[in-house]
């Protein structure tokens, strides 16, 4: 009688995916997986937003033109302190991964203010916009423009509220080592919301805008 053959153990990526309940065929966990399938929607949604600012960027009618009104100076300053804050969550989640608490939470809250930053600027020339007679309803630009970069804007306030509750977690002492995955989904959705104002700012700021 042949004696029983040895329990093949898992690869250690299964293993650590099974320890947490939630491995899937993919190598990916199911929250990972979902926060994948969800960008790639979200990919959709900017595609189809931004082909809607080009097609009507130049009917503006009798209110004022892209290039009329846009300070570039000032949003390429506001889109690098975006593009830092992809820097400052990398460094977050390397600081929990190395069981750095205290630097993971200065970096959570670093990569919340500048998120906040980017947004107060976005707020300011949403104002001056607004006061130059470029309203939501103004023209067909100003539709596709607000839209546009109103829903980026909800999206990176979305993503400063996951930050601050990562933040919270951890002061509770709830966020480890151990659930850094958390930390890394979170940052995904994050660097998807600076990579996609890359393109924004290319297709509004740096294309030649019409003028009046």
């Amino acid at each position: 009688m042949r004696p029983p053959r040895p329990l093949r153990r898992p690869p250690l990526a299964d293993t650590a995916a099974v320890s947490h309940g939630h491995g899937t065929g993919t190598g990916l966990s199911d929250n990972k997986l979902l926060m994948w399938v969800f960008l790639g929607s979200e990919c959709l949604l900017f595609g189809g937003l931004i082909s809607t600012y080009l097609i009507y960027r130049s009917r503006f009618g009798d209110g004022p033109a892209p290039g009329d009104i846009f300070d570039i100076p000032f949003t390429s300053v506001s889109s690098f302190v975006l593009l830092m804050s992809s820097l400052t969550m990398v460094l977050a989640l390397s600081a929990l991964q190395r069981g750095d608490i205290r630097n993971n939470r200065i970096w959570l809250l670093t990569t919340a203010l500048l998120g906040s930053l980017f947004i107060g600027g976005q707020v300011y020339e949403f104002t001056t916009f607004v006061r130059e007679g470029l309203g939501y309803s103004t023209s067909p630009f100003s539709s596709a423009f607000f839209t546009l970069t109103g829903f980026h804007g909800v999206h990176v306030s979305l993503g400063i509220l996951m930050l601050m509750s990562l933040l919270i977690s951890s002061l509770r002492g709830t966020l480890t080592t151990e659930r850094s995955e958390t930390v890394e989904i979170v940052g995904l959705y994050w660097h998807f919301v600076d990579v996609v104002w890359i393109f924004i700012f290319t297709v509004i700021y740096l294309v030649p805008s019409p003028t009046s």
